[in-house]
């Protein structure tokens, strides 16, 4: 809703108000050459005036904070040939002179983003223009007009392209709107509710703008959704007679003259925090409960566990459990919360890697995991020990430990936490303690068995409340399941495959490469997918797990993709309901939160909770697996197996505790930074150990000193890309794989083959 508050008056002595701007997020006006500032409640004069010379037409502002005026010779007011940039510093206003126009604007506006501009008016002949600027260029383009013409009335900058609002060429009924973008150029969006006053908009959160609307009676305020393409009238949205506005607070600052006086009042958008109900809260209860309760089950029943029985179930788990956890925790809250939002905001592209992930999950179940599971290890890592060196084995544990830790454990934790506590109202530190110390319980009781059998019930919590989602938005969407597929074929919201060759987009190719490097090559070095496959009865069990996971991919991806689908003909219906100052991550969380009936809302938050303790189990269990059996066991005077699986219930607690208190960090941080460097560590610091697997398992001759150089060698040259910022982030796995692969086999033929027996370590001796 909106809520519309008074500003300071205008003072009855100062010039009638003329152009209203926010710098630095204080509110200026210009008024017959004269800017007026709002200081400690009351507008107080600047000493700042425009160029000789020239007057104010007209001035905009950037949602990064960047304030723009446009300048007109005082000859002739009405033809924009000059803009400047305006600063406040210390209080005081200070402007910066920006390139002359190539071409004069008449009707001119304009929008800005990271520092560049576009400018839309009409020319000398009356012909639209658009000029662009780039950040901290020297020169405007004059690039083509937006079809159909018509007199500009206000233009808004989102991250990735520009809206204009523009009257018709006839000049009759209510304004359209474009978009336009560098690479797509115009696009025509339909027309707007009414008439939209000149420069009053805004875009506001990821994906709304705000615009003064005429609608043939008084103003209001109105949103438009650029994702669903549809304009809402928030409550509260009625305004008086607005002359001017501009982008303040989280709405618009904006002011009307009536019987001789200026009033100025501020309409901003106000999230409603929508809580939890008791039955929700009973329902979160009884999933808590269960979990820790299949935690004690096995503690209690195994309670003097082997190592074997702790660290990989006594290799007694059933395949069919075994691929359903590797589902679980490849699932994880992240996937839960931002898939539904990726279909919501694009279409299904992104389901493709699924597609071609199952035949790469073909390949490792038929070439790679047969081979590891016939090896009875309980570290993945053990297999570097045994074909190439020990020092290789423990530095690739060590590395591990830290990447689950640092850049998985953390994020996992906070990012739903986050969206929960947007939602809800349970607080981040409150969402972050209740997952992680739950799941520290029910890991560290009841080891590798309480984990996939948690995660197999969390698969279902998962699917339960995403079914009972996707099927009530059916329900409420006018028109039904004809209404859902007849919106989302008509626009294009279920494409699935991109056969073309823009790296820059989701295509099959990228995909390919991608399932290369982040499945098939690195499944191996994987220890918490390993460990589920490492606890099957046999080779063949092993294999079919994998199996059961690659089966599970694509109607699990459908599914996800399909509630995002609906999300977005549900809201394209109803704009109003949502709320312009989430993210668009936050559209799943806002559906559940919002709409759906007490306790089911509670089931789906249990959902949450469910996929991301799946993940954080699977990670407490490998990672004290790895510090017990790679570190204890070896460096330790007269292990003992109860001594072993000690250490490693207490390494689990540390580690869950460490997690915690990164995830908690993580709150008072930059979290999308965050994130990035997450995957960019998983890259620089992973890649060369996925690349000594491939060596190892598929090459004869690739030796220890050979895979060594090539190991440090991708560390090495992918820290070098990286610091020079040579590719995106997502690049450095493959890079490290394929550097490790080449180098670490080209410097192996420089030292003599292998010496030890390969039985049962590469695909050429079984």
């Amino acid at each position: 809703m909106l809520r519309t508050n008074a500003v300071a008056a205008w003072p009855a002595d100062a010039p009638a108000l003329e152009v209203l701007v926010a710098v630095a997020g204080t509110p200026v006006a210009l008024a017959d050459d004269e800017a007026w500032l709002l200081q400690d409640g009351q507008w107080r004069r600047a000493s700042w005036y425009p160029p000789a010379g020239t007057v104010v037409a007209g001035g905009f502002g950037s949602s990064d904070g960047m304030t723009f005026l446009l300048l007109a010779p005082r000859a002739a007011p009405g033809q924009i040939d000059r803009a400047l940039r305006l600063t406040l510093q210390g209080g005081v206003l200070a402007s910066q002179a920006l390139p002359g126009l190539p071409v004069a604007l008449s009707q001119a506006e304009g929008a800005a983003r990271g520092g560049a501009l576009q400018l839309a008016g009409m020319d000398e002949a009356g012909e639209p223009r658009l000029l662009t600027l780039a950040a901290g260029g020297n020169n405007w383009r004059v690039r083509d007009g937006w079809p159909g013409g018509g007199a500009p009335r206000a233009m808004v900058a989102t991250a990735t392209s520009s809206y204009l609002a523009a009257a018709h060429a006839d000049d009759g009924g209510a304004d359209r709107l474009l978009r336009w973008s560098p690479d797509a150029g115009w696009e025509a969006l339909g027309d707007a509710p009414g008439r939209i006053l000149p420069g009053a908009g805004r875009a506001i959160g990821q994906a709304h703008l705000l615009f003064v609307v005429d609608d043939g009676g008084a103003s209001a305020v109105m949103s438009y959704h650029a994702i669903t393409g549809a304009w809402a009238a928030p409550p509260g949205g009625r305004v008086g007679d607005v002359r001017a506005a501009t982008a303040w607070k989280n709405g618009l600052l904006w002011s009307e003259t009536a019987a001789g006086t200026t009033r100025l009042a501020v309409s901003e958008i106000e999230s409603g925090r929508l809580l939890l109900r008791w039955l929700d809260w009973i329902v979160m209860a009884f999933y808590l409960a269960a979990m820790v309760g299949i935690g004690v089950f096995f503690y209690a029943r195994d309670r003097h566990a082997s190592t074997a029985d702790f660290f990989v179930g006594g290799r007694s788990i059933p395949f069919w459990v075994a691929g359903v956890s590797l589902y679980a925790t490849n699932v994880s809250s992240i996937s839960f919360i931002a898939i539904p939002a990726k279909a919501f905001e694009s279409n299904w592209q992104y389901l493709t890697n699924n597609l071609i992930a199952v035949f790469g999950l073909m390949f490792v179940a038929v070439w790679i995991v047969p081979l590891l599971r016939r090896l009875d290890l309980m570290s993945v890592f053990t297999y570097l020990e045994t074909r190439f060196h020990p020092a290789i084995r423990m530095i690739a544990s060590a590395l591990c430990i830290l990447v689950q830790i640092g850049s998985r454990m953390s994020v996992i934790l906070f990012l739903p936490s986050l969206a929960i506590a947007t939602i809800t109202g349970i607080d981040v530190v409150w969402s972050v303690l209740i997952m992680g110390g739950f799941t520290i319980l029910y890991t560290t009781l009841g080891g590798m068995k309480a984990v996939v059998w948690t995660d197999f019930v969390q698969v279902f919590v998962m699917f339960g409340g995403a079914l009972f989602a996707i099927g009530f938005i059916l329900l409420h969407i006018d028109g039904g399941v004809p209404e859902f597929m007849a919106t989302a074929m008509a626009e294009d919201k279920m494409k699935l495959l991109d056969f073309s060759f823009d790296l820059t987009q989701a295509t099959v190719w990228g995909f390919l490469f991608l399932v290369l490097f982040d499945v098939v090559l690195t499944f191996p070095k994987d220890q918490v997918l390993m460990q589920r496959v490492l606890s099957t009865k046999s080779g063949r069990d092993a294999g079919r797990s994998v199996w059961m996971f690659a089966a599970m991919m694509i109607p699990g991806g459908c599914l996800f993709y399909g509630i995002g689908t609906a999300l977005y003909v549900y809201y394209k219906s109803h704009p109003e309901r949502m709320d312009p100052l989430l993210p668009i991550d936050a559209t799943f969380p806002l559906f559940i939160a919002a709409e759906l009936p007490m306790g089911v809302t509670g089931l789906i938050v249990a959902g949450i909770f469910a996929a991301a303790m799946s993940t954080l189990s699977s990670i407490i269990n490998s990672v004290s697996t790895l510090a017990s059996v790679d570190f204890y066991e070896r460096l330790a005077k007269h292990p003992t197996q109860k001594a072993s699986v000690r250490f490693a219930e207490i390494a689990g607690v540390l580690v869950g505790l460490v997690g915690i208190g990164l995830a908690l960090l993580l709150s008072r941080l930059d979290i999308h930074s965050l994130f990035d460097v997450s995957i960019e560590l998983f890259g620089l610091l992973g890649g060369g150990f996925a690349g000594a697997y491939t060596l190892g398992m598929f090459t004869r001759r690739a030796n220890a000193p050979g895979v060594a150089i090539g190991i440090a060698s991708a560390i090495l040259l992918t820290l070098a890309a990286w610091s020079v910022d040579l590719v995106h982030s997502y690049f450095y796995l493959a890079i490290s794989i394929l550097v490790c692969i080449v180098v670490g086999y080209l410097a192996s033929l420089f030292f003599p083959p292998p010496a030890q027996s390969l039985a049962g370590l590469t695909v050429h001796d079984p």
